[in-house]
């Protein structure tokens, strides 16, 4: 019954955020989301969980501070805050808000704070969480060069290291970091782009964690678990993952394929090229620990899966065929 309580206060503290004109209010917003998450991170007789709620909450608090102060200076100049007005204030509000989305070079503490969380915890924090901070970054038109950097650092940081990751949710978390550079790009073209992106990251996310869940599996050794017994769920789960790294033709490449069609329209063939190249790594990332589930012979299964066969069929034919309904429109345009 609290959950229920924290849940729907967390809830209201983003729509606060995002339907905001003010920016103390935007920041309330933000403190009334932080103070309900908290709880909810928190379980009985688990250490880890409160330990990462701890994580979060220093760190989230940290962030608000700064944010807090930059504001305040800025309202102390002017009555209305202007992009322009001052570029070391504005940089300490836009660090505070990437710290808080866990863009690099401010990631550090994401994936120590999933590590320690449920599943259900882990998939509030890689979707949910996100949407407030990213969309005062949009509001506070943040700017080219500081855009470009954390773009950089956080398709660098989240290849390099998933490279040595055995647990699922560090994966999942860097994966998240390496999504989160292409949510910033797509800051530069519109809101719709980046909606658009955010609901088919948090739908393919949805479905990976909800599998996990279900398996009971929490490192990728466990991936063998549902080899031969659950062949439904080993397809599905490669499907998802292809989707979630962006191949074509799954419903993952198109926001993608947006982005980079539009910044090849802008001459911005360096970055695009950049991120195209660090998105195929975690892509080999994700490949290297479902492949090996499907190729080699395993043993039966200790756990049972308790996903239903249709739920299965229906994400994947969700996944395969919205880009092609989704190609369909475009071309009509």
């Amino acid at each position: 019954m609290h959950r229920m309580v924290f849940i729907n206060t967390m809830v209201m503290g983003t729509l606060l955020t995002v339907s905001s004109y003010s920016w103390l209010t935007m920041w309330l917003g933000l403190e009334i989301n932080l103070l309900s998450i908290v709880p909810i991170f928190m379980q009985k007789n688990n250490m880890l969980s409160t330990e990462a709620a701890m994580k979060y909450f220093i760190t989230q608090t940290m962030a608000s501070t700064a944010l807090l102060a930059a504001v305040i200076l800025l309202l102390m100049e002017n009555e209305f805050i202007f992009p322009q007005m001052n570029l070391a204030l504005n940089l300490m509000m836009n660090s505070a808000l990437l710290t808080k989305a866990g863009a690099a070079p401010f990631h550090f503490w994401l994936p120590e704070v999933i590590e320690g969380l449920s599943w259900n915890n882990t998939l509030i924090t890689l979707t949910w969480q996100k949407i407030a901070p990213m969309i005062m970054l949009m509001t506070n038109s943040i700017s080219n060069s500081l855009l470009t950097a954390s773009i950089m650092f956080s398709l660098l940081a989240s290849t390099l290291s998933a490279f040595n990751q055995i647990s699922l949710r560090k994966i999942m978390a860097l994966s998240s970091i390496n999504h989160i550079a292409w949510m910033l790009a797509t800051m530069m073209i519109s809101l719709s782009t980046w909606t658009s992106y955010f609901l088919v990251y948090s739908l393919i996310n949805l479905n990976i964690v909800l599998t996990f869940k279900a398996t009971k599996t929490f490192y990728t050794t466990q991936l063998n678990n549902f080899a031969n017994k659950n062949k439904m769920t080993k397809i599905s789960l490669m499907i998802q993952f292809m989707s979630l790294g962006g191949l074509p033709p799954f419903i993952g490449f198109l926001p993608k394929w947006l982005v980079i069609n539009w910044m090849t329209k802008n001459s911005m063939i360096a970055i695009t090229l950049i991120m195209v190249l660090a998105t195929l790594v975690m892509l080999f990332i994700y490949m290297r620990m479902v492949i090996p589930s499907l190729i080699m012979a395993t043993t039966e299964p200790k756990l049972n899966s308790e996903i239903s066969a249709s739920w299965l069929h229906a994400t994947n034919m969700m996944n395969i065929g919205s880009m092609l309904i989704c190609t369909l429109i475009l071309n009509s345009y």
